[in-house]
This record gives structure tokens, C-alpha cells and sequence, in this order.
């Protein structure tokens, strides 16, 4: 595999960029189009070591990350083994979705470069207006995926306007950066506080409306477990099914809680069979012995959680 060849090592510790270049040919790439994620594992694109595991990670997407921790001087270099991943990988089962840098600070060259490796999506941070977006759609490949930080007060004031088309996807709630914009304090980053249950609940319900997955925040603190495991079981509850994470033991808590049970699934999936039994004979309201009164709606519910299995 090219990731993992020694020449490659050689060429990075050489800074051969225009080597690196003559390596990163593009191939043909089904999409990954699934939206049934729940965790997103950030990589950092200039790390070689990193990104040949991305077959062995049990991450459900991996975000090929261009900005934040990669820096400058690193940043060509990343560019460039971050579109031979793209190359290396023609077909997965995990979502492969890159973030660049924001658009004004070399995101619309690095977009330019990587259109013809056709990421599964591309994600635009530091997003402040719809024109952005506009701009973004414009530029990216009509084939790929458009996801959006939400990392700005001014995406968070428009929050329910920014998916403007169809091919946005996803929105990835920053809450540091968006902390940071806001003026607020980052000791108010616990789950008992009223204002992150505030924020979680809005972005949750918001970006729903407006038919986009919604993406947690990344916790930082990857060595406590246990403060993971309190902000997803507060995630769960309000309703939230996809967070960022930085670690592969983040990525099992993740999948631990915010799946759903085997009982769970067991239930949608006979009340589907019971309604649409019934529904053949006319018959769109019924009492069940087991699950009480099935209408419509139930049966949407039902569907709903089956539809957004992993």
C-alpha cells in the first residue's frame, strides 16, 4: 500500500514536494453517501503513520484534517498525503470527509486540489455567512458532500439558514471556538450547565429541521473516560447521535452509548411488520398486546430509527 512505503516516509522527511505531487494521482472512488454515523474521528493529515491505519480504525467516519494542529509549514505537505489516503482508499466502509482550512486562509486552493480525489465530503470551517456557503458549493465538486463547522457567532445566529442546498450534509458544532467568539468562558463547559444543555438541545433540534446531521463537539480531555461518558449519556438523552472524538477508545464509548439497544431495534422493527400487516387491510390505528396503541406516527418513529442504523 502506498501509505505505507518506505519511499514515501523518505520523500516527507525530505520535504519533496514536488515528489509528493507526482504521487498523488488521482482514482476513481465510489462515495460513501451514508449519514448513519455517530463517530467522527479526527486524523491529522500529516501524520503518514496515521492515516495507513484508517482501514484497521472501528471510527464510523474519519475527518482528514487540514487545519487546526497541522501547521503551516506542515500544511502543503499534508495537502498532498491527505489526496494519496483519498487515492489509497477507492472503496470504504467509513465516511472519509476532509477539513480544510477556512476558505480565506488557502481553503479554496486546497478545495481546487482536491476536487478530483473526490473526498466523501468536505468540510468548510469558520463558516460567518450564507454566501460562503454559496461560495463553497460553487467551488466544491457537485458529486461530493458539503459540511459546515458550526465554530462562529454569526453561524450560530443563522444556524437554521445555512443549509441553503441539499448537498449540505452534516454540521459539526465547535463549541471552543464558538465559546471563544462569544466571549464566554470555557469553565461552562460541563454537562450540568444549563447554558451547554441550552446549546446542545438548539443545535440538535435546529439543524434536524433543517434536514442536516448534526455532529457533537470534540472532547479534549481524552484520557478521562468518565467525563466522556457523562457528556454522552447527556447527548443521548437530548438526543444527539454522531460527536467528534480524537481517540479509538473515544470512538467505543461513543458507539456504546449512542447506539441503540438490540431490544430497542427488536421493537421498531415488529411494530413496522404490525402496521404495515394491518395497513393492508385498512387499518392504520390498533391496539397491540405488547406495544399499546400503533398509528401512524409510531410507525414513522419506528422507521426513523431503523433508517439511521449504522
Amino acid at each position: 500500500m502506498l501509505l505505507q512505503n518506505e519511499n514515501l516516509s523518505k520523500l516527507i522527511d525530505t520535504l519533496d514536494l514536488e515528489a509528493l505531487n507526482r504521487l498523488a494521482i488521482p482514482a476513481a472512488r465510489v462515495q460513501n453517501r451514508s449519514l448513519s454515523f455517530r463517530s467522527c474521528l479526527m486524523l491529522s493529515t500529516h501524520n503518514l503513520k496515521h492515516l495507513g491505519k484508517i482501514p484497521m480504525l472501528n471510527a464510523e467516519c474519519i475527518i482528514l484534517n487540514l487545519e487546526d494542529g497541522v501547521s503551516a509549514q506542515q500544511k502543503p505537505y499534508a495537502l498532498r498525503l491527505c489526496a494519496i489516503a483519498l487515492s489509497t482508499f477507492p472503496k470504504l466502509d467509513k465516511k472519509l470527509v476532509v477539513r480544510i482550512n477556512a476558505l480565506d486562509e488557502g481553503g479554496i486552493e486546497e478545495i481546487a486540489y482536491l476536487n478530483p480525489f473526490m473526498p466523501d465530503a468536505i468540510r468548510i470551517p469558520k463558516i460567518r455567512s450564507v454566501e460562503e456557503i454559496q461560495k463553497a458549493l460553487e467551488l466544491i465538486d457537485e458529486n461530493i458532500e458539503v459540511h459546515l463547522s458550526i465554530e462562529t457567532k454569526e453561524a450560530w445566529l443563522a444556524l437554521g439558514a445555512l443549509a441553503i442546498h441539499p448537498r449540505v450534509k452534516a454540521y459539526y458544532l465547535g463549541v471552543l471556538d464558538l465559546f471563544a467568539d462569544l466571549g464566554l468562558s470555557q469553565s461552562l463547559l460541563t454537562p450540568d450547565n444549563p447554558t451547554m444543555q441550552y446549546m446542545l438541545s438548539h443545535f440538535m433540534m435546529t439543524s434536524r429541521a433543517c434536514g442536516v446531521k448534526p455532529v457533537s463537539f470534540v472532547y479534549q480531555d481524552y484520557k478521562n473516560n468518565d467525563g466522556f461518558r457523562h457528556w454522552l449519556e447527556l447527548e443521548k438523552m437530548i438526543g444527539l447521535a454522531a460527536k467528534g472524538c480524537i481517540t479509538p477508545d473515544q470512538v467505543t464509548l461513543i458507539h456504546e452509548i449512542l447506539g441503540h439497544s438490540e431490544t430497542e431495534m427488536q421493537r421498531c422493527r415488529e411494530i413496522v411488520k404490525l402496521f404495515e400487516e394491518q395497513k393492508t387491510n385498512g387499518v392504520t390505528g390498533f391496539v397491540d398486546e405488547r406495544y399499546g396503541f400503533i398509528d401512524e406516527p409510531i410507525y414513522k418513529g419506528a422507521l426513523a430509527v431503523l433508517k439511521n442504523l449504522p
